[in-house]
């Protein structure tokens, strides 16, 4: 017999943020990578990210019939400035150092090693259970 009272809210596990040195060039007083504070996304906000990254394209030769498409570069960066709680990529003094405007500019800027910068878009993905996405990409393009 099922305890309803065990599905209240107040019973489930909070997922908790994690620290990530995104790039070996900011470094604290020791030479250390400064550790970045990454949050867990819940599902709504993955799903509103995925949607604002998702279009639809006609299909050639059939009139009135599209089929969908992710703009992968969008999402994974939408998901990353998303989850990033720390440095706040929003600052206008921190983008301002850097001479950009945008979240995602000040990212770009920030890991400017394509490594580095990849190995943080594949834990970002790894800390929201993201890591079937790019088969689904994937499978979704053939």
């Amino acid at each position: 017999m099922s305890n309803l009272s065990l599905f209240l809210k107040g019973n489930k596990k909070q997922r908790e943020n994690t620290k990530y040195a995104a790039t070996r060039s900011l470094c604290d007083e020791n030479g250390e990578p400064l550790l970045w504070t990454i949050k867990p996304l819940t599902t709504k906000e993955s799903e509103e990210i995925r949607e604002s990254c998702t279009y639809e394209v006609p299909v050639k030769g059939k009139a009135n019939v599209y089929h969908t498409k992710i703009d992968t570069s969008k999402y994974l960066v939408k998901l990353a400035i998303a989850s990033i709680a720390e440095p706040n990529l929003y600052s206008a003094e921190l983008q301002d150092s850097y001479g950009v405007r945008t979240p995602e500019e000040l990212l770009l800027a920030m890991i400017d090693d394509p490594k580095e910068y990849s190995a943080l878009l594949e834990y970002i993905n790894s800390q929201n259970d993201n890591e079937g996405m790019q088969d689904k990409i994937d499978k979704a393009k053939n």
